[in-house]
């Protein structure tokens, strides 16, 4: 009995322990405007596209501050805030194409941010001086956001032309 009471003990350590580890990738101000946003998908996506490229900022700011003890670790932080966006953003866009919903006006700005954040990610993978220590704290990662960016980025550029087809279909049809 006194082991199993242990045993879960330890297992609700490592539980808690771990979810501390991947904080929440939104702040609450940032929670309160999707929430105001929920049935508009152009005002939503754009603001999923703007907290994406603040968390690249953020990761550009870490990386040029001298003050910043272990990059590798700062960046791959920073570099899975961004994913974790991108992530709710992609989310995001296939529900509202779940529902139907005329996404050509909010695919354009997330287009555009996809490429936005392809270069960016490039850039990161192609900086120079940067120790095979350093890269091993996050080079599968930064890996993981390129093939995530890159795959996206044709998935959006499909939607967005088969809306285009169909609007041009329920023209024709009117």
């Amino acid at each position: 009995m006194k082991r199993t009471l242990v045993a879960i003990a330890v297992l609700l350590f490592v539980i808690t322990a771990t979810a501390q580890k991947h904080p929440d990738p939104l702040s609450q101000l940032e929670i309160d405007k999707l929430r105001d946003t929920a049935q508009d998908p152009l005002e939503r996506l754009k603001l999923y596209v703007e907290f994406a490229r603040a968390r690249l900022q953020a990761l550009d700011q870490a990386r040029s501050n001298p003050k910043v003890t272990d990059r590798g670790v700062e960046t791959h932080d920073r570099l899975q805030g961004f994913l974790d966006i991108f992530d709710e953003l992609n989310d995001n866009v296939d529900t509202f194409a779940d529902r139907k919903e005329d996404l050509r006006k909010a695919l354009k700005i997330v287009i555009e941010g996809d490429s936005e954040f392809q270069s960016k990610l490039r850039a990161l993978k192609d900086a120079a001086g940067v120790s095979p220590a350093e890269l091993k704290s996050y080079g599968f990662l930064l890996t993981n956001a390129i093939e995530t960016v890159d795959s996206s980025i044709e998935d959006h550029r499909q939607l967005l032309d088969a809306q285009i087809e169909a609007a041009k279909q329920k023209k024709k049809k009117n």
